[in-house]
């Protein structure tokens, strides 16, 4: 069942409380740079003088407990940054102390950054969520990709079946995006495989459901919709969401992430797994033992469905540019923020947030092996990001703690919070 609704009274009324009506904000949308480079701005001095010890000193004890190298925090309310503050190590063997303008692997909060780049693309007609993916009349009808095709259902799936991970995609012993070692050895390849001839390796199989009846998590499904960016575009998945999202919104420093160490933008972190983690084969079948988080997976060929990496400040301001407050004008017109937002029932994914209850906010979560991240965003406006540098036992799952530390730290430090805005000098 495809889900195409207009907008409903109760979510033009969640709209109007939660940020503001769609009448108090305008359609057109900022394509010039934004004044305030925060990576080159913010520093945890900033931070340190306004009296938030308490605070620090209950991150710093979350970090112990679960034994995280470094975090970068990032408070925001109504579109507004208040606090920014890096803790612990970026990159201790150097000797490197976290700041807020350090960069981080962002995991699936990825997928928030594609499904804008797709809501975009819809704005300019480019596309539709509507439009089928594959098949003769299909957005990706590639004749490859057609002809590994059995199973005519494939040719059913949408852009926003993707979007929501109703693809038909789902568990089959292994997340292709996830499993290059495995699928080389399966398919007797010698090199790993790119995004567009590891599509056919997938679509030869059965679909694990019909597009669109069900709904299974689905990193393939958001590499596909890379895909189709470039497709439509006819530009490189990275320039084009950098040029005409990213930048727009004041995010400079995004980029799609290296696998190893020696590969690290300037200012980006070393990433750290729990103690107790042993070597795994490297992922392109070398022979050779690495450290998961350098090497054990190709996390650059995750592309739109967890390669960004960007500092919390920077995410900060991305999320400001896509959430309908009209202090930070948007990226996207106000369809398509209401698109995203809108809340279906709790089975359902919303468009890039992992979801958007009324009641709780909206969540949007990311994790692999050297990195946990997590954006809560709260009913009363208030926004808090945390990404961390390490990875712990609890994986995914590490988002549950983090939402009850932010909880927490509402609690007793909202109304403490500087009445000011880094966004801006």
């Amino acid at each position: 069942m495809r889900i195409f609704r207009p907008l409903t009274s109760v979510l033009a009324l969640f709209l109007a409380t939660f940020v503001c009506s769609a009448s108090c904000k305008s359609d057109s949308v900022s394509r010039e740079p934004i004044e305030v480079d925060l990576n080159k701005t913010l520093t945890n001095a900033m931070s340190d003088s306004v009296g938030m010890e308490g605070l620090d000193m209950k991150v710093r004890g979350y970090m112990n407990t679960w034994g995280l190298k470094g975090v970068s925090l990032a408070i925001m309310r109504n579109d507004s940054l208040l606090y920014a503050k890096g803790y612990g190590w970026a990159d201790e063997a150097q000797g490197i102390k976290m700041e807020p303008s350090n960069i981080l692997r962002l995991a699936s909060v990825s997928k928030l950054v594609t499904a804008a780049s797709i809501m975009l693309l819809q704005e300019r007609g480019k596309l539709s969520l509507a439009d089928t993916v594959f098949g003769p009349h299909g957005i990706l009808n590639d004749e490859a990709y057609t002809k590994a095709i059995k199973n005519k259902l494939y040719f059913n799936i949408t852009v926003e079946d993707l979007l929501r991970h109703k693809g038909g995609f789902g568990p089959r012993g292994m997340d292709p995006m996830f499993s290059t070692r495995g699928i080389m050895i399966k398919n007797g390849l010698s090199k790993p495989p790119t995004n567009k001839e590891l599509i056919p390796l997938v679509l030869k199989y059965e679909p694990i459901f019909e597009p669109g009846a069900s709904q299974s998590y689905s990193n393939f499904g958001f590499m596909l919709l890379g895909q189709i960016i470039e497709k439509v575009t006819g530009e490189n998945y990275e320039d084009f969401v950098r040029e005409n999202l990213l930048i727009p919104a004041g995010c400079y420093d995004f980029h799609i992430a290296n696998n190893y160490y020696k590969e690290r933008y300037p200012g980006e972190v070393r990433y750290y797994v729990p103690a107790n983690s042993k070597p795994v084969p490297e992922y392109n079948n070398s022979g050779k033992n690495v450290t998961r988080c350098y090497g054990g997976n190709d996390i650059r060929a995750l592309g739109a469905a967890g390669a960004w990496v960007a500092s919390v400040p920077e995410l900060a301001r991305f999320v400001a540019s896509i959430d309908g407050n009209p202090i930070v004008r948007d990226v996207i017109n106000s369809l398509s923020v209401i698109d995203m937002i809108e809340y279906i029932d709790k089975d359902t994914f919303s468009l890039g947030w992992n979801d958007t209850n009324p009641e709780t906010g909206w969540q949007r979560t990311g994790s692999f092996s050297g990195t946990n991240a997590l954006i809560r965003y709260y009913p009363d406006g208030e926004c808090w990001i945390l990404v961390s540098n390490t990875s712990t036992w609890k994986g995914h799952a590490l988002s549950r703690e983090t939402t009850a530390l932010f909880n927490d730290l509402r609690e007793k430090y909202s109304s403490k919070l500087p009445t000011r805005d880094l966004f801006k000098k």
